[in-house]
Parts: C-alpha cells; structure tokens; sequence
C-alpha cells in the first residue's frame, strides 16, 4: 500500500501514482506560515464574532410563512431576485402571490445569472431604488442569494457595490433580507458571506459579513422536484463539499463538526433517490436540510482546496461549481492523505462504510472511494473536458493564492502539488464502469 500523504490511496483496479514530490520551495514555507497566522485569527474570529442564523421555515408552506414572516417586519416593497428561467417556468408565482396575500407589493428582478457578476449586482441595486423596494428576497440557487445579498448591503451604504469586497465593508445593516433557495447545493441561505465574479475576468470576490445571513429561509421542497438529475447531483455533491471540507479543516467547532455530520448523514442517503425519482418530496426536504447545515458548518469553519481549484476552474472555463467540486473532491481528499484520515474514518463509520474496529486508513480509504463510486452513479465525469495543459500554471498560481489567504486547509499544497493534481484531470482515473460499489470496498479492506 502506498504511504499517505505522498502518494494517492490504493483504488480498486487503479495503480497508486505519486500526485508529487512534494518539493516546497522556501517561498513556500512563508507562505504556509502565512496562511497558519490567519488561521489562528479566524480561529478567533470564530468565538468573537456573532453567527446569526435565518429562522428556518420547512414545508409544503414555507413560502407563505415567509412573506408573514416579512409583513410582520411591516415591509411595503419587495424586490424579488430570481433568473429568468424561474419567472418563465412559472415558479415565482406562488411566491408573488404571498406577497400580495399580505399587502407586500412585489417587484421582480430576473436578470440573475450563473455566477453573479457586479453587472448584475448594480442594475438590480438600479432598480432596488428606482422602485424604492425596503427588503430582498432571493428566490433562486446560491446566485440569487450571494447577489441577494450584496444589493441588500449595497443600498443600506453609500458608495459603489464593489467597495464592499473584503471583511465587514458596510457601515450600516443591510436591508431586511429573505431567501426562498430552488436548489440544495449552495447553502447560502446560511452563510455570512457573498461571492461575485469580475464581469471581465469572471475572477471571484468575497463581501464577507455577519449580517448577511437572511432573516428567514424557506425550505419547499415542491420548488425542486422539477431539477434534473444532472442539476440535482451536482448541487448535492456541492453540499457534501461544504460538509467534508469543514469537517476536515483545522479550526471546526463542536457545533460545526455536528453540522457536517447532519448533512453528510442526509446526503448520503437521500442523494440517489432524488436523483432517481426528482418527485420525491421526502428526498429534496432532506437534501435542503443537509444543504443548510452544511452551509451552518463551512460558514464558520470555512472550505479548502476543493474550492480553491473549483473556483479558478469556473472562472477559466465557465464550469458550475457544484461539477467541479463533485469531480476534485476525491481528488483533494487523496492528496490530503493521512491529515485527515482521523476525520474521514469517523464519516466512514457514521454513513455505515465500516465498523470502528477497523483500521483508520482503511475506514479513510472506504470513505474515499465510496464518493469516487457516487460520482461515477450520478454521472459525475473523473476529468475535466475543458481544461488545457497550458492553463495548468496560472489556475494552480490562482487557486493556491485563494487558499492561503481564506482557507484553513488540513494539509498545505505546493505549486508542484496543484499541477499534478489538475494534470490528473486530463486522464480519466474513475473506477471500472462494469465494477460495484460493494466490491470496491470490500477490496479495500
């Protein structure tokens, strides 16, 4: 069996590659004892901070609950923020219409995209003014809510959106804001922080805030049964992410670690049979939950590389981020190795991958391979089609930046280590299509 750590666990039929040599230049060292200082702040961010969560309305009338919820603020104009699709397919509707029940005037906003940029973000904020709307909602996946969310801190402070980006820009509160999430990937609904893209380079920005949790979140789950299965698995695999990658980082609490055991416990079950059956109302409910409580774990005990990578892949190729996240998190996983086998047997244990009398880098290794299996189930593909040799450097430099200065990542990942990864992308490295999933474990044990 391969060491840990230098080189990618032992997969049924697949033969062990180095991922590096994990060469660290003296650059690098800085840089890692950089990122180790602010960990250390957010560490005590963490127990300083206030985390404010949305109340939380769960069922076939969320929806209505939540526009009570706003006239009992005593709201008189709401901007909606949604994408044109969703107004098309009819499925702002209903949340129209509870508005109106409560003498809310809406006022709809459908010019959201894929990856928010600050183009979107400023006309909605035009028209947030024009019509003199006092709250938000975000009825959408986490798009909607990140732009959401900058437009309601935008009109609460003077000055152009972008002046925002950073750590507790706004002077005053933002506006009343409300989320109604189409998708259970995201997690925004939950988390104190906004990312949009550069509307030229499609680089992303972070406008990080405690107060830029909604005020409530609408769980339906009838929003979601028209998602396809491709939609739903890449969504659900961005949730897992979100769990995963707080649990295994350096600076979880009691409460986070709880949170991403929730919603590993709910994905893991559930994720299949939405996939399968998008009808199933007990399914898409389960899976908004896990999405929640993933997003309740990473908003305080943050991501890593997954995210580093998957961010750079996005901005570089336009790929969703839940796809690039389901296809590096195994990847990410391996190259973490032995720092986070701990973690990973006590998921193996927990989702019913083994028993706490075997060995932990065995239980590591069943939890590893369990998701490369997921993937390959859901349609998720091993490489990425459109990532070319020679952008390998400059997303590696980018993604590696990203990680030092926000991520409290278990392992430390060289420049060497980043390329070989991404190159890893180029050749497909999934499991044989005719194997099982039951067999592939019971080889490794």
């Amino acid at each position: 069996m391969s060491k840990l750590g230098t080189y990618v666990w032992q997969l049924p039929g697949i033969e062990s590659q180095p991922l590096s040599n994990s060469r660290i230049s003296r650059v690098e060292r800085l840089q890692f004892a950089g990122n180790r200082l602010m960990v250390n702040a957010l560490k005590l961010a963490i127990g300083v901070i206030p985390i404010r969560r949305p109340q939380l309305l769960v069922g076939a009338d969320a929806t209505r609950r939540l526009a009570e919820a706003a006239a009992e603020r005593s709201l008189k104009k709401i901007l909606i923020m949604t994408t044109a699709g969703m107004v098309k397919r009819g499925q702002a509707g209903p949340l129209v219409r509870a508005l109106e029940l409560q003498r809310i005037t809406p006022v709809i906003y459908d010019g959201v995209q894929p990856d928010p940029t600050w183009e979107v973000v400023n006309d909605a904020l035009e028209l947030l003014q024009a019509e003199a709307c006092d709250g938000i909602v975000a009825l959408g996946g986490g798009s909607a809510m990140d732009s959401a969310k900058v437009v309601a801190v935008a009109a609460a402070n003077d000055g152009k959106p972008e002046r925002l980006v950073g750590y507790f820009k706004g002077r005053r509160k933002p506006l009343p804001l409300f989320a109604v999430p189409t998708t259970a990937g995201s997690g925004s609904e939950a988390t104190i922080a906004a990312v949009i893209s550069d509307d030229r380079t499609h680089s992303k920005s972070f406008v990080i805030d405690s107060r830029l949790t909604p005020l409530a979140a609408a769980l339906e789950p009838r929003l979601m049964t028209g998602l396809s299965p491709a939609l739903t698995a890449a969504t659900g695999m961005d949730a897992l992410t979100h769990a995963i990658e707080a649990y295994i980082g350096v600076i979880g609490t009691t409460e986070t670690d709880r949170y991403a055991r929730e919603a590993v416990q709910l994905i893991f079950r559930y994720l299949q049979p939405a996939c399968s059956n998008g009808a199933d109302l007990e399914a898409r409910e389960a899976l908004s939950i896990a999405s929640y409580k993933a997003g309740c774990a990473f908003t305080q005990a943050s991501v890593g590389y997954v995210h580093a990578i998957s961010h750079q892949l996005g901005a570089y190729y336009g790929l969703p981020h839940g796809l690039g996240n389901a296809i590096l998190l195994p990847e990410v996983l391996e190259f973490c190795g032995q720092s986070v086998a701990e973690k990973l047997a006590q998921l193996a244990v927990l989702t019913g991958l083994g028993e706490e009398s075997e060995p932990e880098d065995i239980l590591a290794q069943k939890f590893v391979v369990h998701i490369r299996y997921l993937n390959r189930e859901l349609g998720v593909p091993a490489t990425v089609a459109e990532l070319r040799a020679e952008d390998i450097p400059g997303i590696a430099r980018r993604a590696l930046r990203e990680a030092l200065l926000n991520y409290p990542v278990p392992r430390q990942m060289g420049r060497a280590d980043c390329e070989a990864l991404l190159q890893g992308l180029l050749v497909a490295r999934e499991p044989d299509e005719n194997d099982s999933i039951d067999a592939a474990l019971a080889r490794v044990a």
